[in-house]
């Protein structure tokens, strides 16, 4: 049998299943990448199982939710398996991408640079969509079938975003603390006016919101969790738009509030395990 086209990193053991970290040359990047996998102990007899692909936020990297969340147990207890992805190209060289912590290096937003340098290798879009899914899914057990995707904060905008952009692939969607509105916001405009250029109209197919507005649904409920004491909420996150544009779309949303979290993964840890179990819900029809 033929190598894999990864190199593996490590991998252990863990809530008897096994947990993985791994690089690629990838295409879509034009750069080294790297991608962590975590397999549930059902996979073990090499029968596919649902899986989740999760999205870190700014600064973060492919290790973050995997060590800090605390979702591993319950994943193994339900029988999804997790995959979860950088958040940028890491060395592309470009002058001014190791600056600002919430811009280029670790900042990738999950899009598709149209505006050069950038465009050379800020592709995460492609990259998350396509790439990862055809590789880790042609050589782990992973039914493609049943992929949900979920995201915190920077990830959690990514989520929102594929999510509504191609519901018949990511059939389950859930988000924490997310940039729901990043046209509106500094961050967004940072990131999209050096990624994508001064057209706004072109910045609308990667903000939730604006692709609600536009007519983008997703058939089933999409669960969002926000902490109330988050020192991003009124600056940067804003979720008052993502609950308003939901309502007037009619997209099924449960956008829960919690009076004192912040925007820490002691926040996404509280509350990992449910967003595991909406996801398994969704594509094996348990998560009780």
């Amino acid at each position: 049998m033929a190598a894999p086209p990864f190199t593996v990193r490590s991998e252990s053991v863990c809530h008897g299943g096994r947990v993985g970290f791994y690089t690629h040359q990838s295409a879509a990047l034009g750069l080294e990448a790297r991608f962590a996998v975590f397999m549930p102990p059902n996979a073990a007899a090499n029968a596919p199982v649902p899986v989740v692909y999760v999205l870190a936020g700014l600064t973060c990297t492919e290790e973050t939710f995997f060590i800090k969340a605390h979702a591993l147990q319950e994943a193994a207890r339900l029988g999804v398996a997790l995959v979860a992805t950088d958040t940028s190209p890491r060395g592309a060289g470009i002058e001014g991408e190791d600056t600002d912590w919430d811009f280029g290096t670790g900042a990738g937003f999950y899009l598709d640079a149209t505006i050069a340098p950038w465009s050379s290798h800020y592709r995460m879009g492609r990259y998350i969509t396509q790439e990862l899914p055809a590789l880790v899914e042609a050589h782990f057990a992973l039914d493609g079938t049943r992929r949900g995707i979920m995201g915190h904060s920077m990830g959690g905008h990514g989520a929102l975003v594929h999510g509504l952009r191609a519901s018949q692939v990511w059939k389950s969607v859930s988000a924490f603390a997310p940039i729901v509105h990043p046209t509106a916001v500094p961050w967004g405009q940072k990131a999209f006016a050096n990624y994508l250029g001064p057209d706004k109209q072109a910045w609308r197919a990667y903000d939730a919101v604006c692709l609600l507005q536009d007519g983008y649904r997703h058939p089933n409920p999409i669960l969002v969790d926000q902490g109330l004491a988050d020192q991003f909420l009124e600056r940067e996150l804003q979720p008052w738009h993502l609950r308003d544009a939901a309502h007037k779309a009619q997209q099924p949303l449960t956008l829960r509030e919690h009076a004192g979290y912040d925007h820490s993964y002691w926040f996404v840890q509280s509350f990992a395990a449910e967003h595991i179990r909406h996801h398994a819900r969704l594509l094996t029809g348990g998560g009780a």
